[in-house]
């Protein structure tokens, strides 16, 4: 933990006192970033108040908030929910759990090309059959809803029968499909003029591309967009290098419009849509709600028991859990994260954290006390003594955290997110803003009574 001393070192220099006017301006500095910070959480409120101010005096002098909602998901914000069916017969068994994660993987990247927050994306097996569960939070038309999806080809080559294919029935698949798709780019034949498709395959895609074409030679290969051919080349040579293009009779804007579904990602699976729809906003509404008023209580029990706890002192770590509140919400705000149910719980529980290290404070202050130091020896010997447990214990969280986010999927990343974001502000308003505002108080007259700070 050493690579934290240099960080720790420089804050507290910064805020060491050397003179009571530098905790004021400091004071002013924290309290006008608290409004900045309030007035962009709450802008729609704000910009009432600063349009009546300004037509009172008749000068535009409080400047307003371009509105700016926080970014909710599927269960408080409501959306679509569509259920699709995977078809793996032509997958080998042991193949099919990675193929799954493949088409989930292109499907989040898909929707959010469209800008569609947090998308949840689940595989689910019931007995044989895999199924993929699509939550998209704020699209509620689900005609629009099934189009980002639907629009997302299934690509793959096939061979043609021993005995020569005569319909597009006598082909057989390959395991070359759309997963090994590299990129796909818009071209013009240079003598038809016609536009083309040209493919590009991963390593792996460019291997099984040479060995088709080496063991069909004079054969047809065709390739199938949905099922459906749409190019049936006869091989004239083996083709390395990765390379393949989709010629065809379609206009300019239908290849456009192919390079682009290609490019959005190729699902590696055939999926089919059995299962569809509408989650209301209202509910979500009513769970927003219920979870705001819950948060609400607890912040306010928080409060009420360091106060009892910790007199003053607990009456300045809740003022400055009340700027890490701003702080945090402000950083929801302007990333934007995607507030989910859990992702508001990560939010609560880093109020309890954030807690926990005023708490570590005021017991070594407490103990200091006792040993006959003054208010202010205790108050620097119980931040700084304090401070190991403190990092070691935020650390192990913010560890914790980062794994939930790599390796989590759509909702417990939001958890992971909010709660690694709530740590970092925590342990500011802990170490810097509890103490800068104790510091301003402690050499006034309330320090002549220790047991007025801590019992």
């Amino acid at each position: 933990m050493e690579f934290l001393r240099p960080l720790v070192s420089f804050l507290a220099k910064i805020f060491t006192p050397k003179g009571a006017q530098r905790r004021y301006v400091l004071l002013v500095v924290l309290l006008v970033l608290v409004v900045f910070l309030g007035t962009y959480n709450w802008a729609k409120p704000w910009n009432v108040f600063a349009t009546k101010f300004n037509n009172a005096i008749k000068v535009d002098l409080l400047g307003k908030y371009s509105p700016k909602d926080f970014s909710l998901g599927l269960d408080l914000y409501g959306g679509t929910h569509l259920v699709y069916q995977a078809d793996v017969t032509n997958i080998a068994d042991k193949e099919r759990d990675s193929a799954l994660s493949g088409v989930r993987d292109v499907i989040e990247r898909r929707v959010n090309l469209f800008g569609v927050s947090e998308p949840n994306v689940q595989i689910d097996k019931v007995g044989g059959d895999y199924r993929l569960i699509v939550d998209l939070a704020g699209v509620t038309d689900i005609n629009q809803a099934v189009q980002l999806i639907g629009e997302t080809p299934y690509l793959d080559f096939r061979i043609e029968k021993p005995g020569g294919a005569t319909t597009t029935a006598d082909f057989l698949a390959t395991k070359l499909n759309g997963k090994n798709l590299k990129k796909a780019t818009l071209s013009f034949d240079q003598t038809t003029y016609k536009p083309q498709v040209d493919l590009q395959f991963d390593s792996e895609g460019a291997k099984l591309f040479a060995e088709i074409t080496k063991a069909n030679l004079g054969k047809r290969v065709g390739i199938f967009l949905d099922g459906a051919p749409i190019s049936i080349p006869v091989v004239q040579s083996e083709i390395t290098g990765g390379n393949a293009q989709i010629t065809g009779s379609f206009t300019s804007d239908e290849a456009k419009l192919l390079v682009k579904r290609l490019n959005a990602g190729a699902l590696p699976v055939a999926i089919k849509l059995i299962s569809q729809q509408n989650i209301a906003a209202q509910l979500g509404g009513v769970s927003l709600a219920k979870s705001l008023k819950a948060g609400l209580y607890g912040f306010l029990a928080v409060i009420i028991f360091m106060i009892l706890l910790y007199r003053f002192s607990g009456i300045l770590a809740s003022l400055a859990l009340f700027v890490y509140a701003v702080i945090v919400l402000a950083i929801f705000k302007f990333i934007p994260v995607t507030l989910t149910l859990s992702g508001i719980a990560g939010f609560v529980m880093t109020i309890g954290i954030a807690v926990d290290a005023n708490v570590l404070v005021f017991e070594r202050m407490r103990e200091e006390s006792k040993n006959g130091k003054s208010l202010m020896a205790s108050l620097e010997d119980g931040f700084s003594r304090a401070w190991p447990s403190i990092r070691d214990s935020n650390i192990s969280t913010l560890i914790t955290s980062g794994i939930l986010f790599w390796f989590g999927s759509s909702i417990i990343r939001g958890f992971a997110l909010t709660l690694a974001v709530g740590i970092v502000v925590s342990m500011f308003s802990a170490m810097v803003i509890t103490r800068l505002l104790m510091r301003v108080f402690i050499n006034t007259r309330l320090s002549k009574c220790i047991s007025f700070w801590i019992r």
